[in-house]
């Protein structure tokens, strides 16, 4: 007993190598972005500083055997959750990458196009990029996908070009917050223990008075401009984003859907002729692909946090952090700011999840917090303190389509000021509690 309690001494200290690893990885990202350099956080790749900190935690406590260690980090970096987590990253890569290819993201983009009308031409941008980055599941693709077009209609008929970034950025991560197969609502389901579909219920009934404000808002200080040219769309092509959202909150195994998901992508893309097999399974793999290096981290962030945690790391900041903590609103708070602050910092908002879930499962058993209740506050939190940020992916797409400042755009961000206005009501009147919850609660005060 005495020697397991010397292997867990560490408390503050065991954080050290994940530090280390933010240090390295932020440190240089903000060094290179002040002297301009391109892709300034992928200059010190984040694997290596992750990888620093792992080197850094083996070395830790010598009282432990390297063995050991070793066994501790593998059993967390492969635990079941983790695998999983890892095998719906590849599978939603595999879906968007063949889907895309079929022509399903341009039929998305020119279906909402289509039945724009310019009285509402800002609110509508906002709506079609609400409905493309939930379908496809990733704020980037979706800015991507539509800034070029909405940009261009903005500039060309004189109306308020960062208002209508604003607009593209805020549906780009109501979707990003809410898909299925969005990474960060994957690893923050996956990572406290929570059901995608309710995670997903728990999250729309806060974004959606959030967006309906932001419409009326883009509403009133948008302009009228139609929308020119033809936008041709085949219904097919959407079919296959409307049966796995559909299934998925149905309650399907959200990896058995993401299999008929990528099926359908192919019957429909070869039936159609708008791909060949070979074109097709090679679009699966660049997908799949795209999600190698976000799965790779989940691992070893995992089994990082499992020696934090078995160092006596975790344990020390549930009970620094719940001490200064009243009552549960406190906890949420500080579960949404823990989240929200190291997806600010990482400008990650899906690595700031993986670190933040093992973290807010502790302390969500310790006030009686629904996991599904957890992940919708990590991902919210993350998702909006990133879409804030002058220097997240998305801001540098706009800002280097068309001249405005960031700050300029964010401003008109009234999406996300509404999405953490409205998840701030929840917390603090204690709003959208389970059953569970309350009653847990009423025995409390007794």
């Amino acid at each position: 007993m005495e020697e397991r309690n010397q292997e867990r001494k560490y408390g503050a200290i065991a954080f050290l190598p994940l530090l280390i690893f933010l240090v390295l990885y932020i440190g240089s990202g903000m060094l290179f972005t002040f002297l301009g350099a391109e892709g300034a956080f992928k200059k010190f790749p984040r694997h290596v500083a992750l990888l620093i900190g792992i080197v850094v935690a083996l070395l830790m406590n010598r009282e432990m055997k390297l063995d050991k260690k070793i066994e501790i980090f593998s059993e967390n970096a492969g635990n079941a959750g983790v695998i999983l987590i890892g095998l719906i990253y590849l599978l939603a890569g595999g879906f968007q990458g063949a889907a895309k290819a079929m022509g399903g993201v341009e039929s998305v983009v020119n279906m909402g196009l289509t039945f724009i009308p310019s009285s509402v031409l800002v609110p509508g941008i906002f709506l079609i990029s609400c409905f493309i980055s939930t379908a496809i599941g990733t704020s980037m693709g979706t800015i991507a996908a539509m800034a070029p077009i909405a940009l261009g209609v903005a500039e060309a008929a004189g109306l308020n070009v960062p208002l209508t970034a604003s607009a593209v950025i805020g549906g780009a991560y109501f979707g990003d917050n809410l898909s299925m197969i969005s990474d960060t609502t994957i690893s923050a389901a996956q990572g406290v223990g929570s059901e995608m579909k309710d995670k997903f219920k728990m999250n729309f009934f806060i974004a959606l008075p959030a967006a309906i404000v932001a419409c009326i808002l883009y509403g009133v200080l948008g302009g009228v401009a139609p929308i020119e040219g033809e936008h041709t769309f085949y219904i097919t092509r959407v079919i296959p984003y409307i049966v796995v959202l559909i299934s998925a909150l149905l309650g399907f195994n959200v990896s058995g859907v993401l299999f008929l998901g990528i099926a359908m992508t192919g019957v429909i893309g070869l039936v159609e002729g708008k791909i060949t097999f070979l074109e097709w399974v090679g679009a699966i793999g660049e997908g799949m692909a795209d999600m190698f290096s976000i799965t790779i981290v989940a691992i070893l962030i995992s089994g990082l946090i499992g020696l934090i945690k078995y160092y006596g790391g975790v344990d020390w900041l549930v009970e620094s952090i719940t001490k200064k903590m009243k009552e549960r609103k406190d906890a949420e708070y500080g579960i949404g700011l823990l989240s929200g602050i190291l997806s600010a910092a990482l400008v990650n908002n899906t690595i700031a999840i993986i670190i933040s879930a093992p973290i807010a499962k502790e302390i969500g058993e310790k006030y009686t917090i629904a996991p599904k209740r957890l992940a919708s506050l990590i991902d919210i939190f993350a998702c909006a303190f990133l879409a804030l940020t002058p220097y997240d992916g998305g801001m540098l797409i706009i800002t280097g389509l068309v001249d405005v400042s960031p700050i300029s755009v964010l401003k008109y961000s009234f999406y996300i000021f509404a999405l953490i206005i409205a998840t701030c009501i929840t917390i603090q009147f204690g709003l959208m509690r389970t059953k569970e919850e309350k009653i847990a609660i009423e025995k409390g005060k007794q």
